[in-house]
């Protein structure tokens, strides 16, 4: 009988250690959500506007997010990193090197913290892209995407387009921040930098 007690008494005590361990491992996670989802904007000083994204999912098959050969490659690759997105034509003319560069310089200035951020260009159309662009802007991820599908997912400002505005996604594969159109770098990247400070995940 005193055997069973202590076993039984020894399993309590596992579990309650389980749970504990389990409890700890979660709560960055569930702080990142309520903190950046739950929470009023209201409540921040933030630059970029806060997407609800249960109002803007990610919409794959329609995008049909695909490598410049053709290769599918669905956004869904950069979970687990924070990606700042922008859109447009494969003509990129001065507005668009502008924000391929902003890109560029932001993650850059992340220091050690860059490696958690990826930059995405959804280009809108089949046609060729310039290959100074490419070289220039290495290491930004140039994908194509489905123009229709695009403008349908991305909010833009009243009167504006996708390619005016630079995008973030979570680590969670969650469109959660839109910034302005000729957005100031400066403010763009103390709102990176708070968010990669306060999120555990990415």
């Amino acid at each position: 009988m005193q055997k069973n007690l202590s076993d039984s008494k020894a399993q309590t005590t596992g579990r309650w250690k389980l749970l504990a361990v389990l409890a700890v491992c979660a709560f960055p996670i569930i702080a990142s959500y309520v903190t950046y989802y739950i929470i009023k904007p209201s409540a921040r000083n933030n630059y970029g506007a806060l997407i609800d994204p249960r109002q803007y999912p990610i919409p794959e098959a329609r995008l049909q997010v695909a490598e410049l050969d053709g290769k599918p490659s669905p956004l869904a690759q950069f979970k687990g990193k924070w990606v700042m997105l922008q859109a447009g034509p494969s003509d990129c003319q001065q507005a668009c090197k502008k924000q391929l560069f902003a890109m560029q310089q932001l993650r850059l200035t992340q220091g050690k913290e860059r490696e958690r951020i990826e930059r995405v260009w959804l280009i809108t159309d089949p046609q060729p892209i310039d290959t100074l662009v490419m070289r220039e802007y290495d290491g930004t991820n140039m994908l194509r995407v489905n123009d229709a599908a695009l403008k349908a997912w991305l909010p833009v400002e009243p009167g504006g387009k996708p390619e005016d505005h630079l995008y973030l996604i979570d680590p969670l594969g969650n469109l959660m921040m839109r910034f302005p159109k000729d957005a100031d770098p400066t403010k763009v990247k103390k709102d990176i930098a708070k968010l990669l400070k306060a999120s555990a995940i990415g």
